[in-house]
């Protein structure tokens, strides 16, 4: 899974609605970048200057359930939501997941309003379903973005050469995020990786410099990926007490760290690498489905699919035939409404029909993805499968060439 957070896009008025009407350039170059490596983006939420993009395996689309998006402005008094957050939620394979991606207000004299601001993130975005309401009671949060949290207290030389000596230890006791963990309840629980990269912020544009206009911005660790699991360890502890240990969800940091070679922003992206572990609440997609014999140009496919029996069937339900490498559920070459031609073969398998006219002639690799209408995602994805392509014959190529001959 890919999961992407990006503040301060260009948020003017007439390039949001411009990147409403179409995606916008960073979801177009994520997409084209992971779609070759066989990510799907499953969602995306975008509030003014903050987007968020989540993409996951083809493979793991069908245990990917629960989408649900919100946001929450906190610039202008609420108003405007240059600043505020942005949150995806979803279930993987039956885990409750909320992602939240923040861009908090700046200046080093502004703790207590980044505060204010999270503490009120966390109020006003509910979510439906009786498991989950609020972000704290998802099993896992993963909070990120521009959290503008400073180093206070040091002067800028001492920051600077602290810095270049790679003593980032001495810096970790004076960041307002690590002050505000051992004294605000609301952020109780959460975990972050020791900060042990260059602070991401000022730089100069194109640079690897620190700031060196007049305002002389003390370098710090504004960008941040942390986070919390539902029932949190104990002091001391690594592993989350539960009843029953089967069902915990385990996290394990790989890496974290900033990427310096990018110059962009006058800030410095930062990347986790986490791997969960977890038991499979569900093992089984909803629906199963696959091809039927060769798939020919010019002549009729079928599809054979079954659904288990507490899937949520609808009519408005289509089956998509996607090239390998798709980006998103709307990336199909063709598609057909499952009710309108579906035929029982026994009690619980289906079989529909496609016309061999929407049979790609260019032959490839393929899937087959089952949307469901109700759940408004894929709950049904099957292996990949070859379309045979149409070869041009040689009587064919001697008309076209006498053709060209006469003209």
């Amino acid at each position: 899974m890919y999961v992407i957070g990006l503040q301060e896009l260009n948020s003017r008025l007439s390039s949001f609605l411009i990147d409403l009407a179409f995606s916008d350039p960073w979801t177009i170059l994520f997409t084209n970048s992971l779609a070759p490596l066989g990510y799907v983006k499953i969602t995306s939420i975008r509030m003014q200057g903050v987007l968020l993009l989540v993409f996951v395996k083809c493979s793991h689309l069908p245990y990917i359930r629960d989408l649900e998006t919100n946001y929450t402005r906190t610039g202008l008094f609420g108003y405007w939501g240059n600043k505020g957050g942005v949150a995806v939620r979803l279930s993987v394979y039956g885990h409750l997941i909320c992602l939240l991606n923040c861009h908090l207000p700046a200046h080093i004299e502004n703790t207590s309003q980044r505060l204010d601001s999270f503490e009120r993130i966390l109020e006003l975005q509910q979510f439906t379903g009786s498991r989950a309401q609020t972000i704290l009671e998802h099993d896992l949060v993963f909070w990120f973005g521009d959290l503008n949290f400073r180093i206070a207290d040091h002067g800028l030389h001492f920051i600077r050469e602290t810095i270049s000596k790679k003593c980032y230890h001495l810096l970790w006791d004076k960041d307002q995020l690590n002050r505000a963990k051992k004294t605000e309840p609301m952020l109780n629980g959460f975990l972050e990786g020791e900060l042990r990269f260059t602070p991401t912020y000022k730089f100069n544009l194109a640079s690897t410099e620190y700031d060196m206009s007049g305002k002389k911005r003390k370098p710090a660790w504004t960008d941040r990926i942390l986070w919390r699991l539902k029932k949190c360890p104990e002091a001391g502890g690594s592993e989350p007490p539960t009843s029953d240990p089967k069902k915990a969800i385990s996290v394990i940091l790989n890496t974290y760290d900033s990427q310096m070679q990018y110059g962009i922003s006058d800030h410095k992206p930062v990347v986790g690498n986490f791997s969960l572990e977890f038991e499979k609440l569900i093992a089984q997609p909803l629906v199963e489905l696959q091809p039927v014999g060769e798939w020919r140009p010019g002549h009729d496919a079928t599809i054979s699919y079954r659904t288990l029996e507490e899937y949520p069937s609808s009519t408005w339900d289509w089956i998509g035939l996607f090239k390998v490498g798709f980006r998103c559920h709307t990336d199909y070459v063709t598609y057909l409404w499952v009710k309108d031609d579906e035929l029982m073969v026994n009690d619980d398998v289906y079989q529909v029909y496609l016309n061999g006219e929407e049979v790609p002639s260019s032959g490839g690799e393929f899937v087959l993805c089952y949307y469901s209408s109700n759940m408004e995602t894929i709950v049904g994805v099957s292996c990949p499968f070859q379309v045979h392509a149409i070869k041009p014959g040689r009587m064919g190529s001697t008309i076209l060439q006498d053709s060209l001959g006469n003209l």
